[in-house]
Parts: C-alpha cells; structure tokens; sequence
C-alpha cells in the first residue's frame, strides 16, 4: 500500500483536504428533531473517543435507516469538514458478506454446491472448484467443503493476521508487503504458503477462527465457477460486478471490487483513513493495495451504497431469495454462536458484518424485527496502546450505532 507517516500536528488538514472533497450535490441533513438527537449522542461519543485517545479523531459517522426515515450523521472537529453518505471508503471484512452473497447466488442457478468440496467437480464439468497443482495441495484439501470456507470453519490458516515462518515475526501480507508494496497477491500463492509450511489451524468442521485466507481461497471459487459457466476467462472481480453490484444487478450499487495491485485510488469524494502507531508515529493511507484482501476486504463504496445493500438483500429483495437469506443468517457455524454463512449476528443490531482495514472500521447491519438498518463508520486504527486502544475505538464505533437506535426509541444493549 502507499502510505504517508506524517507529524501529527499535520494530520487532520491533509486529511480534510484530500479526504473530505465534496461532490457537485452534496447530500445534507435538516436539522430535525431526530437528526439532532442522533447528532448529539454520536458526537458526545467521538469528542469522548478523542479525549480518552488524546489523539485526533477526524470524525465518527452513523447512518441509521428507519421504516419512517434516514438519517445521517458526521461528527467532526472544530473547523473539520463533515463527511457525507456519498463519501467514499474501504468496506473491509463487509466484503464477505457480499462473496457470501455472490456465492449462494451460484448456488441458486446451479452453478455450485456450498456442501461441495473444494477437490470436486463444478456442476456439468470436468473442472474442480480449485487447482490440481503441486501449489494447491494444501492441508486437509479434499475434506474441506465451500461452506466451511464460508463459516471459517475450514481450518485455514489466516495469512493476513497471523505470524508465517520464515516472515520475521510478521504475517505472510505484511511481510511481503514491507519488502514491495506494490506486490500482486494471488490465491494461488496464498495456498502454497499453507502448502509449504503445512499450516492449518484445526481439522476442517471441528471448531471457529476467522479467517481472511479462508475468504482469499473462495475468490478462486468464484473465478473457476465464472470461468466454466460462461466459456471464457473471469475472475472474482467479473462477477461481483456483472451479477452482483453492476448496471445489469437486481439492485446495481457501484460497489467496486480492485484485485489488481495497481488499481489503488478511490473515487472523489473520499475519506482518507488514519492508524495512530505505538511508537508514537502516525500513519495515514491515501492510496491502497488491495490484492491480498481479494473476496475478503477488497469492496469500497460508500455509506449510502453500503446501507441500500444491507437493507435489500437482508429482506431479500436484492440478489437472493429470502430462502437464500434465511440460510445466509441461521446456518450457524460449527464453534460459534452468531456467524453464518459470511454473515454475522448482534442482537438489537440485526444482520450483517463488521469490518477493519487500512485504518478504517465499519459495521453495517440489519434488524428483520424493527426495520432498522445502520452503518457505522470510523476512518482511525488507534494503537496508541497497542490493542486496548485499537478494542476501545472499535467498541466506541459500535455503540455509537446501539445509541442511534436508542434515541429514536428501538432496542439498543440488552
């Protein structure tokens, strides 16, 4: 990724000005009675998150979507620029709920089996679901199914967040990346790291751990899926946006999908993320590269984009049938208690997935019981003190969305 470490005292302008550019119709709020209310608690939360931190937050943003309303909330400091549900930023871990999505819609035409495994045969071919190459042995390969993918149940070691022999201490991403930034991540080279140093985490169905590798691996899935049911080379990315968030989608969104490591700019407006270090430096990332994070990270959009999918494919009116949702949400995975099929549960939040990369935190859910969607989002990593820091903002981020349910009279904590 291209990233600029920076003194502090400079931070918050470079991010106003390259972040925080409008577009030609900005969307604004009237200030009504529910927007101050919403506005109040969410700004008391940043302005707190910011005092705890003693670091600048940029800003703290909410979108509640109501059966009656949508509201949009963007605290910023003093003299700071609000963002608006227009403006662009990294979905993160939100992506896998839309692989999931893209998935259980292959499902639907007959195109793929989730219970399948990874060494069968694509429906109506000769073709597995992935390679039979030397670098594709990876453990437990003919035991593990695309659901299990799915719920991070496989067993996959998780390459982007966990410690890879031979990488000095780090993960295998962070490793490569620290000798070029610019490198082309592929699946298949994630698998013959998992191949080569024999990594798995537990036997396939047996327990729980996310894995972001596990989510790398079905982007292979998809492409190999794409590529047989339409007699040309795709990828990942192809179907995302033919099927799932293009011109031609049930419910067509703009969402985008990078896979190639070249392609690192987000659009104008965008919000340019901050991650405060241990050491004392700061960090803020403009552009990105994204190809490791291909099918597991990879979608940006914006708030707005990210509500209209969460709320039309939770009720079913996007690209699954509610058939197809019903099991999304409740085929719960082995070792865990609220994740489905890349679908996450909190109650009184609802549906949907929680995210964090290159500096940005997000949450997007539903509440089938109250028609309620909110997004939440804050564009700052905090390590100021190492995870209790990174914990608390994150916490700070999501509980601000429990508070704009609160105010406006729906369940919040239990």
């Amino acid at each position: 990724m291209n990233i600029k470490i920076i003194p502090a005292v400079l931070m918050l302008s470079i991010i106003m000005v390259i972040g925080c550019k409008k577009d030609e119709t900005p969307v604004s709020n009237e200030p009504t009675a529910s927007y101050k209310k919403v506005f109040r608690v969410v700004d008391s939360l940043r302005q707190a998150l910011q005092t705890s931190s003693g670091k600048v937050i940029p800003s703290l943003n909410v979108l509640i979507n109501t059966p009656t309303e949508e509201i949009f909330v963007s605290s910023v400091p003093q003299n700071g620029v609000p963002l608006t549900r227009d403006t662009y930023f990294r979905f993160a871990s939100n992506t896998k709920n839309m692989t999931a999505a893209a998935i259980l819609n292959m499902q639907e035409d007959g195109w793929l089996n989730i219970t399948d495994k990874l060494t069968d045969l694509i429906p109506g071919s000769d073709v597995p679901y992935v390679p039979t190459t030397t670098a594709w042995n990876i453990p437990n390969k003919n035991l593990i199914t695309i659901k299990q993918l799915m719920q991070h149940c496989a067993g996959i070691y998780d390459l982007v967040n966990d410690t890879v022999p031979g990488c000095g201490g780090k993960s295998y991403t962070a490793y490569i990346e620290g000798l070029d930034p610019n490198h082309q991540f592929t699946a298949g080279e994630f698998a013959n790291q998992l191949r080569v140093n024999h990594l798995s985490s537990f036997p396939p169905g047996t327990s729980w751990s996310y894995s972001n590798t596990g989510y790398a691996l079905l982007a292979e899935v998809v492409a190999r899926v794409y590529t047989f049911n339409k007699g040309m080379a795709k990828v990942y990315t192809d179907y995302m946006n033919d099927y799932l968030m293009g011109a031609s989608a049930p419910v067509p969104l703009g969402i985008r999908f990078p896979y190639l490591s070249t392609d690192q700019q987000l659009p104008l407006p965008f919000i340019s993320s901050t991650n405060y270090q241990e050491n004392g430096e700061t960090i803020v990332y403009t552009n990105c590269n994204m190809s490791a994070n291909v099918s597991e990270g990879n979608g940006y959009g914006t708030m707005r984009m990210l509500n209209q999918y969460v709320r039309t494919l939770m009720t079913g009116s996007n690209i699954l049938t509610p058939a197809s949702v019903t099991l999304m949400q409740t085929d719960i995975s082995p070792g865990s208690t609220t994740y489905g099929l890349g679908c996450a549960y909190q109650k009184n939040l609802g549906y949907g997935h929680t995210g964090s990369t290159h500096g940005y935190m997000s949450v997007m859910f539903y509440d089938p019981l109250t028609g309620v969607s909110v997004i939440g989002m804050l564009p700052v990593w905090d390590f100021t003190r190492g995870l209790d820091s990174y914990n608390h903002a994150n916490t700070e981020m999501i509980r601000a969305c429990y508070l704009a349910r609160m105010v406006l009279g729906y369940p919040g904590y239990k």
